[in-house]
């Protein structure tokens, strides 16, 4: 009974520090200070394939109310699908200083990081923009970004975001667990030792800081954790760098339950080599199952379960609707807290992660190698198969699959 409350009392205190976490980054907020002299920026977008609304978010950077900037893209090679989207733009903003790369395959693993160094390499500004496709801003953005690089001592900004769902279930679900609990863990270690990180869908940087970094090739081995690793670095070579108030939109799309639980999956597994003792102080953050878990092994204290779900619902609405302005979709919330819940155990096991068809075996650093994949390859461990095909075609398809009669 005494190691049940107290593990309540754990998850319990997680939800004050982030809701304190969140309310200081709300009250953190700067005022943009307009001054005629302009920071010149380049906006580097890596791209592959059309995305979910590719148009509408290149748009938004294509639409600044800006005047000094540039914007670079890149794709590996000129049959990608996003270079017509690219292309057409640019001949609808002839003002606008833009330029398509070509690539060609990347020499290591790591895609994107050589085609962010590639154009990091053609750019010329001193403010650096680093922005993933599915990115969508306001018209304020760069003037947003320039007023806070006024700070002569900021060397690296992440923006948090606001995660925008597809019309797919799983997709709304994990844009819940974005907006509701991702952030609520972002706000929390800010407040406790400061922005010694960075989030992947926006990050802004000096572009001496990323050459006394080593390039952003010095990241290249980190397969879906390069930006949190950059962020590390960046702080511990002594560089200012801070958690943004500009909120972007990171618009996630609609994929299917294959795709969507590979990459949750891969996440789970590439955060746990980043950070193993934080990984496993996330059994905190998650206070609704763990508290169901403990009223089912504890009965006599479902009297508690009550404070978990207020508490959770309160940080959820502080972090998601008061912090990020994103609707908070409650009916759904505690379906994704335990698929959350599961991700976060399946984190624990296997070293192994695919991305684009390629499997890599995650080494004990974080840092990556490629491994041939024999047979169809697949992300997802035997668990999570069957649940999938439990999900898809009920008891009876899975029967059918596992099951011998």
């Amino acid at each position: 009974m005494l190691l049940a409350e107290l593990i309540l009392l754990g998850c319990w205190i997680y939800c004050v520090l982030a809701i304190a976490g969140a309310v200081m980054h709300l009250r953190s907020r700067r005022v943009t200070v307009v001054t005629k002299q302009e920071i010149p920026v380049s906006i580097l977008k890596p791209l592959a394939g059309k995305d979910e609304g590719l148009e509408d978010n290149l748009r938004s950077f294509f639409e600044q109310d800006y005047s000094d900037y540039e914007l670079l893209f890149a794709v590996r090679h000129e049959h990608d699908a996003a270079v017509p989207v690219v292309e057409r733009l640019i001949k609808q903003y002839p003002r606008v200083q833009a330029k398509l790369i070509f690539t060609g395959e990347p020499p290591y693993p790591h895609a994107k990081v050589f085609s962010l160094q590639t154009m990091l390499d053609e750019s010329r500004h001193e403010l650096v923009v680093m922005s993933d496709s599915d990115v969508r801003v306001g018209r304020d953005f760069c003037r947003e970004m320039a007023a806070e690089f006024r700070d002569r001592t900021l060397g690296l900004v992440t923006c948090p975001y606001r995660a925008v769902a597809g019309k797919a279930i799983w997709s709304r679900l994990e844009a819940a667990g974005m907006n509701t609990d991702f952030h609520a863990g972002v706000f929390t270690a800010v407040m406790m030792e400061g922005a010694k990180f960075a989030l992947g869908p926006t990050i802004v940087a000096r572009r001496q800081v990323l050459l006394k970094l080593g390039g952003l090739e010095r990241v290249k081995d980190y397969l879906s954790s390069e930006d949190f690793m950059l962020g590390r670095i960046a702080a511990e070579a002594g560089f200012v760098v801070r958690l943004s108030s500009y909120v972007v939109d990171h618009r996630i799309g609609s994929e299917g339950i294959r795709s969507n639980f590979s990459h949750r999956l891969r996440w789970a597994r590439t955060t746990r080599r980043s950070r193993p003792l934080g990984y496993a102080g996330q059994f905190f953050t998650h206070p609704l199952p763990v508290t169901t878990l403990i009223c089912l092994l504890a009965p006599q204290c479902w009297h508690l379960f009550v404070m978990s779900v207020a508490l959770r619902a309160v940080t959820a609405w502080t972090v998601s609707e008061k912090t990020l302005r994103a609707a908070v979709p409650w009916l759904l919330l505690p379906l994704q807290d335990f698929i959350g819940f599961g991700f976060w155990i399946a984190g624990f096991f296997g070293n192994s992660i695919y991305w684009r068809g390629q499997r890599y075996l995650l080494n004990r650093d974080g840092t990556v190698h490629t491994q041939p994949v024999l047979g169809s390859g697949s992300a997802l461990s035997p668990l999570f198969r069957w649940i999938l095909v439990f999900l898809r075609t009920g008891w009876s398809g899975f029967r059918r699959a596992f099951i011998v009669d």
